[in-house]
């Protein structure tokens, strides 16, 4: 199938049909998504509530964190509510982050500053000026880099857009989100969650189209997201951050 946006509107698009409340019965644990062979601690992350969407973004409950990342039940058509987030010093670098190896989804792979999930809590599900989702992206920033809230206050984060993609990690576990995207430029303490983050670096654009070109050659990987953000959105804002807001629009990407 094809999908057009039309203003907010949003039309078919090629992912099946999705029964939320059929496909939430029941939550087993096949034996090729067994947890023994994962980190102890990034397991215990995805007993976290993320909040399971429609295609407009609509909420329509709970989900755990596992069972919205397995290809099983992605196939099926779920499908919940991300962020990514770009983060720019004053000097106009972007942060980078390397994703540590202990991650179960896209283990050790170069990616924008920080990406996660809201999750199916009161202050995080408000949709007001995509306030939840903000308060969401400052509360992973500390978790995943050490930075403090206090240093990138609600009124510093800028929404810009939405993206709707799907990617596979190893077979068994995959993405499949509506991703809001969110600026920042400031300057910040950093101090990695090694169990989260392996490596930082900040870069300019001339220096990431270098580290993503040589990439290809020296078996640097980078994330589908932050792929796809690269190749549709991220020059144009980039070189104009001062005025960044004026390139938001509320539709939803499907890349």
């Amino acid at each position: 199938y094809q999908r057009r946006v039309r203003g907010n509107r949003i039309t078919k698009i090629g992912f099946g049909r999705f029964h939320p409340l059929r496909s939430m019965a029941s939550e087993h644990t096949s034996p090729k998504s067994s947890l023994a062979t994962y980190d102890p601690t990034q397991v215990a992350l995805l007993k976290e509530k993320c909040i399971l969407i429609n295609e407009k973004d609509q909420s329509l409950g709970e989900i755990s964190k596992k069972k919205c990342h397995l290809m099983e039940n992605i196939n099926k058509g779920f499908l919940h509510r991300a962020f990514s987030v770009f983060l720019f010093n004053s000097s106009g670098s972007l942060l980078l982050q390397q994703r540590a190896r202990e991650k179960i989804t896209f283990p050790s792979m170069w990616t924008n500053t920080c990406c996660s999930h809201p999750l199916y809590v009161a202050s995080e599900l408000e949709e007001t000026d995509q306030i939840g989702v903000k308060r969401a992206a400052q509360r992973k920033l500390q978790h995943e880099l050490g930075i403090p809230i206090e240093d990138v206050p609600i009124q510093d984060i800028k929404f810009l857009t939405r993206i709707h993609y799907k990617s596979e990690s190893g077979g068994i576990w995959g993405e499949h989100e509506i991703d809001y995207i969110l600026f920042i430029q400031k300057d910040v303490r950093v101090q990695i969650n090694p169990n989260e983050v392996s490596d930082y670096k900040y870069v300019s654009q001339s220096e990431l189209k270098e580290f993503m070109e040589s990439g290809k050659s020296n078996g640097v990987t980078f994330t589908p997201w932050f792929s796809l953000v690269v190749e549709h959105f991220l020059k144009d804002w980039w070189k104009d951050l001062s005025h960044v807001e004026d390139h938001r629009d509320m539709r939803i990407h499907k890349l």
